[in-house]
């Protein structure tokens, strides 16, 4: 809760008379999520409001047990029904990648919802891991420095916010252990259902940290400060050295 109220007052993720939508898939990270939000309601020098949305693909998902463990918390809580599964049935190609088509069909319904129960942000669970992951696979495979960011705002209006980006995964499994909370794991993935070839990339990067943090302790710690820490002036941009140049010329 400390790292939590931290980040939240660094980046104003979450402010007073928000009304937040959270997207709850009923996983480590975003049953985490839920349980911190309502503690932060408790805490907060300031009053908002959130509710816990978990989005069915229509594919005979069972939430039942999701939907009960927000109600005996006392977390509001919605289940929208879609119709991704067939759509994807559709759209996608045998063999072809299926994580951003599954991540933007989804991000798209919490979006939709948010604008129906009168939410003004969405909050993801996205963690340290997850930017790091990110950060790397970005740099290797696509030739960019890009990560995920705290907070942004969507070309919809609507503000995205990540309150656990500063967390590490492992102390988001230790949570859910820790209180013997049944999470969901990969077994409510849709793409489990199609003949698609799996995501190695993730994968590969995602070892590839673990042995860096290996012999590397800091790893994570040092990547975070970095995160912002960026001296954009001593990479290959053009356009900042011409305006170098040209304020040089002018001295």
């Amino acid at each position: 809760m400390s790292k939590l109220g931290r980040t939240n007052a660094e980046f104003g993720l979450i402010e007073e008379g928000d009304k937040v939508l959270v997207g709850l898939s009923g996983g480590k990270d975003s049953l985490t999520m839920i349980h911190a939000m309502k503690e932060q309601q408790r805490r907060a020098p300031f009053s908002f409001e959130f509710i816990a949305v978990t989005i069915s693909y229509g594919m005979g998902e069972n939430y039942d047990d999701l939907a009960n463990h927000c109600k005996e918390y006392d977390i509001a809580h919605a289940i929208v029904d879609t119709k991704v599964y067939d759509l994807a049935k559709e759209k996608i190609r045998k063999n072809s990648s299926f994580c951003s088509f599954f991540s933007r069909m989804r991000r798209g319904c919490l979006y939709t919802a948010a604008f129906d129960h009168g939410c003004n942000k969405v909050a993801l669970g996205h963690h340290m891991d997850d930017a790091a992951e990110s950060f790397f696979m970005n740099f290797i495979y696509n030739g960019q420095m890009r990560s995920l960011a705290p907070k942004y705002k969507a070309e919809n209006g609507l503000v995205v916010i990540r309150p656990l980006i500063q967390m590490r995964e492992r102390q988001l499994r230790a949570f859910v252990e820790e209180n013997n909370i049944s999470a969901i794991g990969d077994e409510s993935c849709p793409s489990m259902r199609f003949d698609v070839k799996m995501p190695h990339a993730r994968a590969h990067v995602k070892e590839m940290l673990s042995k860096m943090e290996k012999e590397f302790p800091t790893l994570f710690t040092s990547l975070n400060a970095a995160f912002k820490n960026i001296s954009q002036e001593s990479f290959f941009d053009k356009e900042k050295f011409n305006t170098y140049e040209l304020d040089s010329l002018h001295l």
